[in-house]
């Protein structure tokens, strides 16, 4: 216990350092020399190479892993066509709202995003793809993952609204008001997540006890004699 505990603080940290410290640094130190434009490039790689060896460290070849390579290949683009630091901090503001917007439509066409994450997860677990679909698409079922769904709606619109404010008010000095922002952010949100995927699994599982009972139901019930 006392090994896993070392092991996910050094985890931890080295998230801490990749995210947060080398960015500053970078930023920090380097815009006076190559300029705003440049040490924002620059201080994004960290992130990049970090993210890109946990994807092929932990062979997430799903859903989830390929959404983390797309994320990152489209915003990589955008940041090398941005020419402007300002410009490279609203196209990462309308890459976000995007991937927002595709959390929505889940919703609306009511095939909530939430189940397909919560399906790879169970594969990784070693159940069927299909199998975990059909339990989690049944008939009272996806609300619950609707809910789980808008979680990550309300995430993205909270933190893209900061953006927003935070370029209005400070332009390209919200570099680093953001990256610490994000962070925080998507920890707390995080946590939420964690809740609301728990609270839909339970719920599926209430739903599979009570269909269950149902099936075992006799249809008929003999009465005793007089």
């Amino acid at each position: 216990m006392k090994k896993n505990n070392n092991i996910k603080t050094h985890f931890i940290l080295l998230e801490l350092v990749v995210y947060i410290g080398l960015p500053y640094m970078i930023w920090t130190y380097g815009r006076d020399t190559i300029g705003d434009y440049y040490a924002m490039l620059v201080s994004t790689l960290p992130a990049i190479v970090y993210t890109i060896y946990r994807f092929l460290k932990d062979r997430q070849f799903n859903m989830v892993g390929v959404f983390i390579i797309v994320s990152l290949t489209l915003s990589s683009i955008l940041d090398l066509l941005a020419g402007s630091a300002i410009q490279m901090l609203w196209n990462s503001v309308w890459l976000s709202y995007a991937f927002t917007a595709i959390f929505i439509v889940s919703m609306i066409i009511q095939k909530p995003l939430a189940i397909y994450l919560a399906v790879e997860f169970m594969y990784l677990q070693g159940y069927p793809k299909e199998n975990s679909k059909k339990l989690y698409f049944m008939k009272g079922n996806v609300k619950w993952f609707q809910f789980v769904t808008a979680i990550f709606v309300v995430r993205g619109l909270m933190m893209n609204s900061i953006m927003v404010w935070l370029i209005m008010n400070h332009g390209a000095d919200a570099f680093m008001h953001l990256i610490i922002v994000r962070k925080a952010l998507g920890f707390a949100f995080s946590v939420l997540l964690f809740a609301g995927f728990t609270y839909a699994g339970h719920k599926t599982s209430q739903l599979v006890n009570a269909q269950e009972k149902e099936e075992t139901k006799p249809d008929y019930v003999v009465e005793a004699p007089e």
